[in-house]
């Protein structure tokens, strides 16, 4: 494939596989190492029927209303929880794995039971994202990486997930001293003046808007796996926080580019005819990623060691 065909075919839903990769790995390092590795299946589960009701009174899909829907519905569920919790007087992990379920399962009932053939939004990209279709049509070649007209004409997705890797970069580069102390030691964060309840409510918002943010564009099932595999895989690699950052980040971009490639090509050297989904290859790659970690890692022998802070 020459730079007139991948440039407006492949380039943008490349780079956008990779943005939302990276910035769902970089939250799910601390929600790793905090025993809280699932909120990020709960944040896919909890936001689908907020987006969905978002789109159906808006007619129109937006970052601000997938945003405000995304947030009313984590509202819905936290008071659902709750009155579970307490009318049923059953424990926390009961209750939230009946809301998430039953939430997630109300927002494909929507999408199943609502006209959105006509636009991005339905049970197939939910779940497995369309990055296919984000193509470039105004590129012609390399050379339109310097051309403003052509770039005007960029997928908006790709503005939208860059500005939210920012952002997640930017709140864990300003609040790393106290990420790092309320992780692994909340009682001596919190004699140090660190309120540790209202970071960790920060922290699982942050995971919230990246979920989101990735979630119009590549599904929920990159997000699922992003948030846990290139995190959970790269503390198998060392066993200090930054190197796991940055394993993190390497192991987020290599399952997204892999993937992406596989998808497209892989079928094609096995003599299929059709390529398959790249959110799910994607997905795939950072699965078997982190089970080669698992088994060849040098810290998989010691799971249970500290991480150097």
């Amino acid at each position: 494939m020459n730079g007139s065909e991948f440039v407006p075919l492949s380039l943008t839903p490349l780079l956008i596989g990779v943005l939302a990769a990276v910035a769902c790995a970089l939250p799910g390092n601390f929600l790793v190492l905090r025993r809280q590795a699932l909120i990020g299946d709960a944040i896919s589960h909890v936001v689908l029927p907020g987006i969905v009701v978002a789109f159906l009174l808006t007619g129109v899909i937006a970052a601000w209303p997938m945003m405000l829907g995304a947030a009313g519905a984590a509202v819905v569920a936290v008071v659902l929880i709750e009155a579970i919790r307490r009318l049923g007087r059953i424990e926390p992990g009961a209750a939230m794995g009946v809301v998430f379920t039953t939430m997630f399962a109300a927002g494909v009932l929507l999408l199943e039971q609502t006209d959105t053939s006509t636009v991005h939004l339905d049970v197939e990209h939910a779940l497995y994202g369309n990055l296919e279709s984000l193509i470039w049509l105004d590129a012609t070649g390399w050379a339109s990486l310097l051309d403003p007209v052509a770039l005007a004409g960029l997928p908006v997705e790709l503005a939208r997930i860059l500005v939210t890797l920012i952002g997640v970069a930017g709140f864990i580069w300003l609040f790393w001293r106290a990420l790092k102390l309320s992780t692994f030691d909340a009682g001596f964060a919190r004699t140090l003046g660190i309120r540790t309840n209202l970071l960790g409510l920060a922290l699982v918002i942050v995971a919230a808007v990246a979920a989101v943010a990735a979630f119009d564009a590549v599904g929920s099932i990159i997000v699922i796996a992003m948030f846990i595999c290139p995190p959970a895989a790269a503390r198998m690699m060392t066993n200090t926080l930054e190197g796991q950052v940055g394993w993190s980040v390497i192991f987020a971009i290599l399952s997204a580019v892999l993937g992406y490639v596989l998808a497209g090509y892989g079928p094609l050297w096995l003599g299929a005819r059709d390529a398959v989904s790249a959110a799910g290859m994607i997905a795939t790659i950072s699965g078997l990623i982190l089970a080669l970690a698992a088994r060849f890692g040098p810290c998989r022998t010691r799971s249970g060691a500290p991480v150097q802070v």
